[in-house]
């Protein structure tokens, strides 16, 4: 039967496998709420850009250390943001999968595995957000600046790709700038489209549930 998943793992370290088993079964394996929660990031490479070959991307892919730094720069401290993510429910009762930048690099690595052909999470060059304070975002802001989690990855004319995922102060003139809370972006970058971006507001269960029952769909269609 096809084989439909929000689980991230099985794409960072099953994708080519799985693939090719459900071409030999005729089968589709999809995944599009594994990264940015049903946003139509997989499938618009899928169907909407035939043969657009990607170059880079770059992003906010974690939401919940987008609105912990939302809240440390209206001058909550680290833990007090922390403990407000856990109490909506978007952070683990250990919240270092997301502070410490392991789901961003997981999420990268699905992006590349897929997107790119190469890559495996432990190659992710990772560095999370726990030693940013109150004053070093108010600090970005007085220069017309603010501190996100940024997610990237490029490829090289030699065909090699590197990823990091790394706090960085972000300018007015970026599209990150104005993303807030438990929004995300992403911005890819191809060989024939040049820049294309996808912003997701304040997702939710009913977002994840949306990416499964989108990829049922194009899976019986």
């Amino acid at each position: 039967m096809h084989a439909i998943t929000a689980n991230k793992g099985p794409v960072v370290h099953g994708y080519h496998e799985l693939r090719a088993l459900a071409s030999q079964v005729g089968k589709r394996f999809f995944f599009e709420s594994t990264v940015m929660d049903g946003a139509p990031i997989f499938s618009l490479f899928r169907g909407a850009l035939p043969a657009a070959r990607l170059v880079a991307f770059r992003g906010i892919l974690n939401s919940t250390t987008n609105l912990i730094l939302s809240r440390m720069e209206n001058g909550e401290s680290f833990d007090d943001a922390v403990r407000y993510a856990q109490s909506i429910g978007i952070a683990e009762t250990d919240p270092s999968g997301d502070i410490d930048g392991w789901d961003a690099s997981v999420k990268i690595a699905a992006l590349t595995t897929v997107l790119m052909d190469t890559f495996k999470a432990q190659q992710v060059d990772r560095t999370g957000i726990r030693a940013l304070t109150p004053a070093d975002l108010q600090a970005a802001i007085n220069d017309g600046e603010r501190w996100k989690l940024v997610c990237t990855a490029r490829r090289d004319a030699a065909g090699n790709v590197s990823a990091k995922v790394a706090p960085e102060r972000v300018k007015r003139s970026s599209p990150m700038y104005s993303v807030d809370g438990t929004t995300s972006i992403v911005e890819f970058e191809t060989d024939v489209l040049g820049k294309l971006a996808v912003i997701e507001s304040d997702p939710g269960p009913h977002t994840t549930a949306y990416g499964l029952l989108a990829d049922f769909i194009h899976a019986v269609r």
